[in-house]
This record gives C-alpha cells, structure tokens and sequence, in this order.
C-alpha cells in the first residue's frame, strides 16, 4: 500500500505591534526679555503653532510665572497641545540654549531616560506638560542664557504612535503604461482626426488637440488668440514626410519611432540623415524632449561620414552638449582616418 506524500506544515503566522515615537522640533526665541517682564503671573508669550506627530503644538513662555503663590521668583515654561485630540501620549524635551557657544545648556527632557509612568498623558486640547519653576529670574538675567535681551529655546515633542506590522503575501502587479500605444492606435488606424497634413505628396492625418498638447506651435495655430480652430488641412513645407511623419508619432508616444519602419525598405534616407532632419523639425516645433532624443543618438552614431554635418546641425540649433562631442570626435585623428 502506498503512503501518500506528507503534506509539509504551514509556515506559522505573525503579527507585531510596533510602537514608536514620531518626533519634531520647534525653535522660539523671545526678543526683549527685560519688556515681557511685568506682565503679570499667568500671562504668557505663545509661540507659533508647529505640527508633529499628526497634531498642532505650541510653546507658552511666562516671564513671570504661571502661578503668583509659588511661582513670583520663576519663569516658567510649557507645551502644550493646540489642536483636537483625546489621551494624546507624548514625550517632552525642552531646552534653554546656552548663547555663550560653551554649550551648556539648561535640559528637561523625558528622551534617554528611564520613565516609571510612560510618556505624558495630554488628556484633551489644551493639555500642557511643563515646568512652574522652569529657570529662577534673578540666575538667568545674569546667565550666558541671556544674550543681547532675548532667549532660545528648543521644544522637541515626540509623539507616541502605534501600528501593526502582518506578513505581506499578496503583491500586486502594476502593469506599465500603455497610453503610448493606445495614441498610437488612434493615429494608426485614424479614428477621431481632424486634421490632414499635405507633406510634399503624402497626406498625414492627426488630432489637433494632441498635437496643441505637445507642440506650443501647433496649440498657437489651432488654439491661439489668432489660431484657426476650424482648419482642416495645412500644407507643410520644408520638411520631409518620413521626418514629419517621425515627429508626430513621437508626439503621440513619447518615443523615438523606428525610422526604418517609417522610411520603408525602398528609401534611399539614412537613420542618421533623418535624425539631423527630426532635430530640425523638434527644434522648429518646439519639441524640447525630441530635440534632446535626436543629439543623444546623433551623438552616439558620430562617424567620420557624419560628423561635419552633424557639428553644422548642432551649431545652427544652438546643440551645445552635441557640438562638444563633434569637436572632441574630430579632435581624435583616428576617428578620422589620420595615422
């Protein structure tokens, strides 16, 4: 009797809860201590609002003590929450900056140190953590605290947040855009155009809306305040039907097209004669990306045969990156022949 194969276990499932702190800071200064004082317990100067972990935060600096029973010889400083939130946990540093460049600054901090209740609880909006007798007033007036009548302090708040790591076994596959061919197939089989080009003696269909999308020419003939909506044919000189042909499939697909694809196997034009042609016609259109695609494999296919017309192409377009590599090619005398 055969034993059937043993069915291999299960890989275990797991899950981690992961709890961490998200953490941001906030600078204020105080400009004109000896002012703020006066005001009167309770008062306070109010940073701006900055954001972390989701919520809003201020800083509330008291010249001269939240309390007036215990707090008349103090400053005092707190953070507090400034937006909505219910039993938001968090995590408090604040630090008065020495100005001195010694660096000794005065630190209260719940970072790096061993907590025996957790991190503070700000039960709703307005909640604050902080110190009454944050610094006494009579030592910082005469501190290295103290510059030029105003104070620095730095406010880090690290805000306790939770989530949950699962294995993930499903990935899903995105395929690659394909609007390309799907334009293409528009202009293949000719569905929807609405404009005809005469070229020499072919006739090139399109749509007018894509071309004004990709050539500001064409959007100023069709669209323009002088532009001709209505038009239906327009007649193209000085410019090649493979090559014309060449720039509209490339604004339809984003794409250098195959040119010998679009020249056909009876044409006597060169891949690199109808490049240095496409660069004249991007650079006439207003094709920035087609330009660049035409120096880059014009610069690549540089031959002894092509390389003076090409660096004459590139001079009259204003190519620069191409005409430096015409010039450093024909600087090599082997790449010309010589010995």
């Amino acid at each position: 009797m055969a034993i059937p194969p043993r069915t291999p276990p299960l890989p275990p499932s797991w899950s981690r809860y992961v709890t961490e702190t998200v953490k941001g800071s906030h600078q204020f200064t105080v400009r004109g201590f000896s002012l703020a004082k006066g005001m009167g317990p309770g008062r306070h100067l109010a940073s701006d609002i900055f954001a972390v972990g989701g919520y809003h935060w201020a800083v509330y600096f008291y010249p001269d003590g939240k309390n007036a029973e215990d707090n008349s010889n103090y400053v005092s400083v707190f953070v507090a929450l400034a937006s909505d939130g219910i039993d938001v946990r968090a995590l408090f540093d604040l630090t008065l900056l020495d100005q001195s460049g010694r660096g000794r600054h005065k630190i209260h901090s719940h970072f790096g140190r061993k907590l025996d209740s957790g991190p503070y609880t700000l039960k709703y909006r307005g909640s604050m953590w902080g110190y009454k007798r944050f610094y006494k007033r009579s030592l910082l007036e005469d501190s290295d605290f103290l510059k030029n009548d105003c104070l620095v302090m730095n406010c880090t708040v690290g805000v306790v947040k939770n989530r949950m790591e699962t294995p993930k076994d499903i990935q899903i596959h995105v395929p690659r855009s394909d609007m390309g061919r799907c334009f293409k197939e528009l202009l293949s089989r000719g569905i929807g155009c609405d404009i005809t080009f005469e070229v020499r003696d072919e006739k090139v269909r399109a749509h007018k809306w894509i071309l004004a999308a990709r050539s500001p020419v064409f959007k100023a003939q069709f669209f323009g305040p002088i532009g001709k909506p209505d038009l239906h044919t327009v007649v193209v000189e000085d410019v090649e039907p493979v090559v014309f042909k060449a720039m509209v499939n490339f604004m339809y697909t984003d794409e250098l097209p195959s040119i010998p694809e679009l020249a056909g196997s009876a044409s006597t034009w060169t891949s690199t004669v109808v490049v240095q042609h496409l660069l004249a016609a991007a650079d006439r259109y207003g094709l920035d990306r087609l330009r660049i695609l035409c120096e880059s494999k014009l610069c690549d296919e540089l031959t002894p045969e092509t390389v003076a017309t090409t660096l004459a192409l590139a001079e009259q377009h204003h190519c620069a990156e191409l005409k430096s590599a015409c010039l450093r090619f024909a600087a090599v005398r082997e790449n010309l022949g010589g010995h």
